[in-house]
């Protein structure tokens, strides 16, 4: 039998979306307010589901504490109340848009020992989420 099981937490942090491969004229077009040069933040929400058979011992299928600390240690630690385009290497190169970074959690939690990483929602705004499924595993684009 495989269950799945979802964990939210709570992260905040600024970005700026502007592509080097852009000219000023078109970042300014393509993400408007969210092209300022000083950035902007937000109050992200992270789910990530997991899946995986329940062991006969304990009834789950991981440890809740085990996540929570992978988790806090993977992501939490590294994204809360930092400057993403300077603060994490991916987004140096990589423009920090949701979906992007979104795509960046899922790579660092891919490897989770205790069960599967099934996918990873990132809620920007209560308007914006974006979920990756781990479909092409690969670097942010």
């Amino acid at each position: 039998m495989k269950i799945h099981l979802t964990r939210r937490y709570a992260f905040a942090a600024s970005h700026r979306l502007h592509s080097a491969q852009l000219g000023e004229e078109e970042n300014s077009r393509v993400y408007g307010k969210c092209n300022n040069p000083y950035g902007h933040g937000h109050n992200y929400v992270v789910e990530v589901a997991v899946s995986g058979p329940t062991d006969r011992a304990t009834g789950m299928i991981a440890n809740l504490s085990e996540l929570d600390a992978f988790v806090d240690r993977e992501v939490i630690e590294p994204f809360d109340h930092k400057y993403l385009n300077e603060e994490i290497a991916e987004f140096r190169e990589h423009v920090p848009t949701t979906e992007n970074i979104c795509v960046e959690i899922f790579n660092r939690l891919r490897h989770f020992p205790s069960a599967k990483l099934e996918r990873v929602r990132l809620e920007e705004t209560g308007k914006n989420s974006f979920e990756y499924l781990g479909e092409s595993v690969g670097s942010v684009q």
